[in-house]
């Protein structure tokens, strides 16, 4: 399990399916830490993305390369006190978070950003990163450990009619 005591602020990013958008990216720095949850599509995201923070990352369904195989399909993570259960897509979530202690889900997949608290648990999902799909927004999503009660800042990227 991934420990970052001191990480404060959080990036979360996910289905950015090979694409790296500078929005993205500016929206991300500043963060202690970023929490890929899968469908990366490229390694070289990661390492863009490390040059901003630590990142813990997790195989979502495209990443089907070898590149991908020492990515594992679930993570924990504890940062600051806080346990995150990251996993790509919810709907495949096989544990109960609050019986085995996570404070907070982190998901993809959808590619539609969003936060819900469960039984104590915040589920977030900060949307897709990557190549817009259908009508949905682009996001990154940012969270505040020190803050309580835990909520994510979901941040839709200003992209233009670009893909």
């Amino acid at each position: 399990m991934p420990a970052f005591p001191d990480a404060g602020l959080l990036g979360l990013i996910s289905d950015t399916h090979g694409l790296l958008r500078e929005e993205a990216v500016a929206a991300l720095r500043g963060c202690d830490l970023i929490l890929h949850a899968g469908d990366v599509g490229d390694a070289a995201i990661l390492s863009r993305l490390r040059d901003i923070a630590p990142v813990v990352a997790i195989r979502g369904n495209v990443d089907t390369e070898v590149w991908a195989d020492r990515w594992p399909a679930t993570e924990v993570v504890a940062a600051a006190g806080v346990q995150i259960y990251m996993l790509h897509d919810v709907n495949r979530l096989d544990l109960t978070p609050e019986a085995a202690g996570f404070d907070v889900v982190l998901s993809g997949h959808s590619h539609q950003p969003g936060q819900v608290v469960r039984r104590g648990v915040l589920y977030v999902n900060p949307g897709s990163a990557g190549p817009r799909r259908f009508t949905l927004p682009i996001s990154v999503a940012k969270l505040d450990l020190q803050a309580r009660p835990l909520r994510a800042e979901i941040i839709a990227l200003a992209i233009g009619e670009r893909r």
